[in-house]
């Protein structure tokens, strides 16, 4: 069971968490551009396990795109990519799922993003949205789908954090 205040103050760790990782990503030249590598995105799974946690993420990612080298169209589209993703996530109901929701938000709005802040809506936007939505799915797909399942895997293994897994996500297969 798990109370209002937990709801809050695990959020709070959340965004905290994503904002610092992200951080950590970005003195690797990790966390913004085409190809990134945002071991903080893995966090965007946690609604799954952890329903309601979509507003952490959010303003974790947020707070990290106050950084962003793109400016105030990061810090709002690149945020909403990942709000999107986080809200879808939480929808989901098989673990393996979890992960894909933030891959194609992130391929689709930052992909089409970073296309617009280098060529504006010109002839060369298709393909350079494909090549930027390319780069930021593989990164994605790698952060989400090989940290955030070991989260899904993991989380669930600790017994104090399993008590605020609702009963309906504890005993899904994470197996396909």
């Amino acid at each position: 069971m798990r109370s209002k205040t937990h709801l809050l103050a695990l959020n709070g760790v959340i965004a905290a968490a994503y904002a610092a990782l992200t951080l950590v990503a970005s003195a690797m030249n990790l966390a913004y551009g085409p190809v990134q590598f945002r071991f903080s995105e893995a966090l965007t799974v946690l609604p799954f396990l952890f329903p309601g946690t979509w507003p952490g993420v959010f303003v974790g990612c947020l707070v990290a795109n106050l950084l962003s080298p793109y400016g105030p169209i990061d810090i709002v589209v690149g945020s909403l990519a990942t709000l999107l993703a986080a809200l879808l996530t939480q929808k989901t109901n098989r673990p393996w799922l979890a992960p894909l929701p933030p891959v194609v938000c992130n391929m689709v709005l930052v992909g089409g993003m970073l296309a617009w802040y280098e060529v504006g809506f010109t002839a060369q936007f298709p393909t350079l949205f494909g090549l930027n939505a390319l780069w930021v799915g593989i990164g994605e797909a790698a952060v989400c789908y090989i940290l955030g399942m070991l989260l899904i895997k993991g989380i669930p293994k600790v017994s104090y954090l399993r008590r605020y897994i609702p009963e309906s996500r504890r005993g899904l297969r994470h197996t396909a």
